[in-house]
């Protein structure tokens, strides 16, 4: 991107002019660092960011960030950064693993950390990030240990050869599951696109037959070569004292040595291109077609990206990407779309940061590639050619700024994580990190003086859309009677991209308000004070209670939600097409006068949004918005009772994109698991059904429009709830406005009971379908009666994470079996109470009836035995930090609101106490009741036994 540094040179004195920070030349200032991190580098090499950061209070984030990634392979190597990766994680010197002390994860998850959620890692071609998060630091030992575990992945993982050899089937099983159409036409195309460069084959999973035949010594030599302090960076963001944890870094990591005669960490390059670079690939199990088209450039170069034009010409890529993506949305929604999705975006080229690219992404129908490619040049031209309109600058700069605003407005509520991001990227990018006081005044100095002249010229002497290195990539289903654009006749659409007929772009505003007219609206009739959780409960003269909980958690936050008894249950079994298509349909047209674009349109610079759906049991209407715009988050809640608008275009265009995904959707073997479940568990129960693409042509959208319009015809029987920074004096004279003004019919509701009930018994299906990747899918799904109450449901947690330790150690890492077992467990009330637990994961078909045994065994096991200590306590340390964290947040009293009100469940009442107090025997109690009542559905999709 050196061709828009240099252009925005030309314009660096215009901005200049109106900047109070500029240097004696009239030059751009530099970029500083944010004041509040501290940088330093040891002697041998290893370099550490430190910051204090109180939100969330007594925790702190610990990462390690490795300059290290898949393309420092050899052929020979193909996999091994990845292989290491999961490596770190299976015994290190201070954390071995055996009967010389825990392994690292063993040890994290005594500590509340779990794996997965807070101890995770990943790899990638250019970097290995690891990562500890949410650590609790109120005992300095446990911050010590995690310190010692970042040193351990530096410089002494023991790499033993029982551990290789058992997690080379678990990779070999991420393989499988990864391997999709999709995976295997992208990896063919790198040999094409990067061809004699080191990316032609540089995907991070590797090769299969190195990963499960390579020498134990390959992946240790690898380790000592590459894994090194002066490739690393310690980052460590969280409520701890900056210079204490300065003098433990020091203290800690002195003992790593400096590289001797170390190996260059290269950084390949990428050449230019003159004739277009294309691969065109197609494969049996991929769905919709897919076209990415790119524009090559030259990466910024690290030195470059410390001077404030970074900044302007990274606003500047921004503004363009959001004003294109607005009209590609616009063609999206036409009756007739010519894609399913379309947008243009500006990062890196594909798995390389060597170049950057300009990248317009399609996502499309198999045989519709040639015209959603055209379409799409024809609006990049268009681009190029005229630019963009000074009404659309206008928008999108002000959502720029809003979004500027509102950051700067949470500086002090900014958590931990967010600060973590900055400096990982800074360390392995360069991208600087100058703290949002920064970024706020300076934007709010150049934006305003930045002119829409400007981004055009920029973007029409040719620093996005080049006439050169063009590289196309095109993947789609591999399909009877469906022919693909050729290599030739995508270069003639490139070359001829030039002579298309294109006119200017034409931005249509409406100057009508939001509102046409103000409604009457009405009158708080009582005001209760220290309601459930410290809320203000107003009830309203049209009967709508509203429950507001002011909180400091956020400050540029108000959520709110809404929701009654009904739902699509009060419509008949004749019905239900219409009434499951509800909540997407009806509101498909926008509401009031305005199409949905032109909401969105009347609505730039403002964080607000309202949606509305309506379930089985509910209809309900959430929303957020900041502070400010609270009375446009009222006008559009009121909207969306009373005036949901019809459009017959948007509907057909809704339509037209969602057949084209269910006709292409059988090509994923995925595709009939979930259908077969159901099938399997709601036996020939007329509300539980397959939808096919012909069933679309029988929705009426006329009778959703009118559906939905019963179901908010009637605000009586709602709650609201707001939660945030609320200033309650100020909001009400709105919410009675408002929401005062909802039609009341003076009714309540209740749902009926269609009785979707799942089958019972035992019941297993077991079906095989071709894959290209042999695989077997399994799905597990226990029902049972449970009464819902506080306890009952936090017993319910403890087994499911207990089952999600016991299979992660028995079926993923003793066996190899899986990349991983997903179980989850819910407890509901309505329309009766029952306890649901699925088990799924994916395996070699070889393989999936000795593991369903295992699975079988521990869930047996816990329902006899019960759990272990060891397991109880690693759970309850997990719930109780996780616990204190959520007190936080406003979504978790908003949640808590719903809850009380929808159920009667109190979840802050004793929380912690029950958690301290569950027993071995209340989780054995609760698993045997389930397996007792006998209620298990087994789905298993496998492949032909030729396979």
């Amino acid at each position: 991107m050196k061709q828009i540094l240099r252009t925005l040179g030309l314009v660096a004195l215009l901005i200049c002019i109106n900047l109070q920070q500029v240097s004696a030349q009239g030059q751009m200032p530099p970029i500083p660092m944010d004041k509040n991190v501290r940088i330093g580098k040891l002697d041998n090499g290893l370099t550490y960011y430190i910051r204090h950061n109180a939100k969330p209070e007594k925790r702190v984030e610990f990462y390690i960030a490795q300059k290290v990634g898949s393309i420092q392979e050899e052929p020979a190597q193909r996999g091994l950064a990845h292989f290491l990766e999961h490596m770190c994680f299976n015994g290190t010197k201070n954390f071995p693993g055996d009967e010389r002390g825990p392994g690292i994860v063993e040890w994290c998850e005594t500590k509340g950390i779990k794996f997965g959620a807070n101890l995770n890692a990943y790899t990638s071609v250019d970097e290995t990030v690891y990562n500890i998060s949410g650590v609790p630091t109120e005992n300095e030992n446990v911050v010590d240990s995690c310190l010692l575990i970042l040193h351990d992945w530096s410089n002494a993982v023991l790499l033993k050869d029982e551990e290789i050899d058992k997690e080379r089937g678990v990779i070999h099983e991420e393989w499988r599951q990864r391997n999709s159409g999709i995976m295997r036409v992208y990896t063919n195309a790198l040999p094409v696109l990067f061809a004699g460069t080191k990316f032609s084959d540089c995907m991070p999973i590797g090769s299969i037959d190195v990963i499960d035949n390579f020498p134990y010594q390959a992946i240790r030599d690898y380790y000592h070569k590459w894994y090194r302090p002066d490739l690393q960076g310690i980052i460590v963001v969280g409520d701890i004292d900056v210079d204490a944890m300065e003098a433990k870094i020091k203290k800690t990591f002195a003992d790593i040595p400096a590289p001797v005669n170390a190996a260059e960490r290269v950084y390949y390059t990428v050449g230019d291109n003159q004739e277009p670079l294309i691969y065109v690939g197609t494969d049996k199990e991929i769905q919709n077609a897919t076209v990415y088209i790119m524009f090559k450039h030259d990466a910024t170069p690290n030195e470059a990206k410390s001077n404030m034009m970074y900044m302007v010409q990274n606003y500047i890529m921004g503004m363009v990407n959001s004003m294109l993506n607005t009209r590609l949305n616009e063609i999206r929604q036409s009756a007739n779309p010519p894609f399913l999705s379309a947008g243009v975006g500006y990062g890196s080229l594909l798995v390389t940061k060597a170049k950057d690219a300009y990248q317009a992404s399609i996502t499309c129908k198999p045989e519709g590639v040639a015209e959603a490619m055209k379409v799409v040049l024809q609006e990049l031209e268009r681009v190029r050619r005229y630019g963009f309109t000074a009404t659309e600058y206008e928008r999108a700069r002000a959502n720029y700024l809003q979004a500027v605003e509102s950051a700067y407005n949470e500086r002090a509520n900014a958590k931990s994580g967010a600060y973590v991001d900055e400096y990982v990227r800074h360390f392995l990018d360069a991208e600087p990190a100058p703290g949002i006081e920064f970024e706020y005044q300076m934007m709010n100095q150049i934006v305003p003086n930045l002119p829409i002249e400007v981004i055009n010229q920029t973007i029409q002497q040719g620093n996005f859309i080049t006439e050169n290195n063009q590289v196309v990539f095109v993947a789609g289903p591999e399909k009877e009677g469906v022919t693909y654009p050729t290599n030739e006749e995508i270069k003639a659409m490139l070359n001829g991209m030039k002579d298309l007929k294109v006119e200017p772009y034409v931005d249509k505003v409406s100057n009508e308000p939001l509102l046409k007219e103000i409604p009457q609206g009405g009158s708080i009739v009582s005001e209760e004070k220290n309601g459930i959780y410290g809320t203000t409960v107003l009830t309203l003269s049209n009967g709508v209670k509203v429950y507001l909980k002011p909180t400091d958690f956020k400050a540029d936050e108000i959520r709110m939600s809404g929701r009654s008894w009904g739902g699509t249950s009060l419509y008949d079994d004749n019905e239900i097409l219409n009434a499951s298509y509800l909540s997407s349909v009806a509101t498909l047209g926008g509401f009031g006068n305005h199409s949905k674009i032109e909401l969105s349109k009347l609505l730039a610079g403002k964080k607000v949004a309202v949606s509305a759906s309506v379930s089985s049991l509910q209809e309900s209407v959430g929303g957020s918005c900041s502070p400010k715009d609270f009375e446009t988050l009222m006008q559009l809640t009121y909207l969306t009772f009373t005036a949901p608008r019809k459009d017959l275009e948007a509907f057909a265009s809704y339509k037209s994109r969602v057949k084209t995904q269910m006709e292409n959707a059988a090509a994923n073997p995925l595709s009939s698991f979930s259908d077969t479940i159901s099938k399997v568990m709601y036996p020939n129960h007329p509300r539980v059904f397959s939808m096919q693409p012909e069933m679309l042509e029988e929705l009426d959208y006329d009778r959703i429009l009118e559906m939905y319009k019963e179901r908010f015809a009637d605000a009586d029987d709602f709650q609201f709830y707001f939660v945030g920074n609320i200033d309650i004096e100020k909001v009400k004279p709105l919410i009675a406005q408002y929401i005062g003004a909802l039609p009341s019919l003076k009714g309540k509701e209740n749902f009926i009971d269609r009785k979707t009930y799942p089958v019972k018994g035992e019941v297993v299906k077991e079906y095989a379908k071709k894959q290209e990747t042999p695989m077997a899918t399994i799905a597990m799904i226990y029902n049972g009666k449970c009464k819902l109450t506080l306890k009952n449901s936090i017993v319910l947690s403890y087994l499911n994470q207990i089952l999600r330790m016991l299979y992660t150690e028995e079926v993923r890492e003793k066996e190899g079996g899986t990349y991983g077992v997903s179980n989850d467990i819910s407890l509901s009330k309505y329309p009766k109470e029952k306890m649901t637990l699925q088990i799924s994961y994916q395996t070699d078909p070889s393989k999936k009836d000795h593991l369903n045994k295992i699975i079988d065994a521990q869930l047996e096991k816990v329902a006899t035995e019960g759990p272990s200590e060891e397991h109880i306590q690693k759970v309850k340390e997990y719930m109780l930090k996780s616990y204190n964290d959520s007190q936080k947040e406003n979504g978790y009293w908003m949640s808590n609101l719903m809850e009380y009100h929808t159920s009667g469940i109190d979840r802050t009442d004793g929380y912690d106490t029950i958690v301290n107090n569950v027993t071995a025997k209340d989780i054995q109690k609760m698993a045997a009741s389930l397996l007792k009542q006998g209620n298990k559905v087994t789905v298993i999709m496998t492949v032909p036994e030729a396979e």
